[in-house]
């Protein structure tokens, strides 16, 4: 991917080593996994996200796509839409694999992580998020997906400058998204049962939840 050399040659040694480690999806999550899930509203470029070792899931899903690009994957985003004011969005670095899609993704919320490259379609992959995408009021709120973002249409400073993540943040944002299900079904969900809720937020941070965060 153009100017990816650039970008390792801005690590120190020890990171460059251990971002050319990442020789899978499953290594790249494992990564991401080890980072601290701060969900502030500073959004990091890759470089910073490595040299802070800390992140939320836009820093995550932008890091992910970057460290597919070095396997050969494209670098696209896909943001998951919840209903307004209900939740909060969800970034996923996706990848495809012999015409299947997975993705990787940083998440407070371990099932809103990874996903294999088992899905036939971008609809399929969003829908398998959707009975484990709720809010701290066990509302389901998951309501759509976009269209994937090419990285590579932006000019390649995202990977080093705040400033160049703030120009794909803004577009990615702006995407209209695709909706997953239909206002009458959406009136008509359960709320999340106890015991599933509380198996979906094994090791949540609740201090950076979505209306939760910011309010103590």
């Amino acid at each position: 991917m153009r100017n990816l050399q650039e970008f390792e040659n801005r690590l120190s040694p020890a990171l460059r080593d251990q971002f050319r480690a990442l020789a899978s999806p499953t290594l790249i999550q494992a990564y991401l996994d080890e980072l601290p899930y701060i969900a502030e509203e500073l959004d990091r470029s890759p470089l910073r996200l490595m040299t802070d070792r800390q992140g939320h899931c836009l820093d995550g899903g932008i890091f992910a796509a970057l460290a597919l690009s070095r396997l050969g994957h494209r670098p696209l985003l896909l943001d998951l839409a919840p209903a307004p004011g209900l939740d909060d969005d969800h970034v996923l670095a996706l990848y495809s694999i012999n015409g299947l899609w997975g993705c990787v993704a940083k998440s407070n919320y371990p099932v809103l992580r990874a996903r294999e490259p088992v899905y036939r379609s971008l609809r399929e992959l969003a829908m398998s998020y959707f009975d484990f995408y709720f809010n701290t009021e066990k509302i389901k709120s998951l309501r759509g997906y976009t269209r994937p973002l090419d990285l590579r249409r932006f000019p390649p400073d995202w990977m080093w400058d705040e400033a160049g993540i703030a120009a794909v943040a803004k577009r990615l944002y702006s995407l209209k998204p695709v909706p997953l299900i239909s206002p009458g079904s959406a009136a008509r969900l359960t709320p999340g049962d106890e015991r599933t809720y509380r198996a979906a937020s094994l090791g949540t941070d609740f201090s950076w939840a979505f209306g939760i965060r910011g309010n103590e």
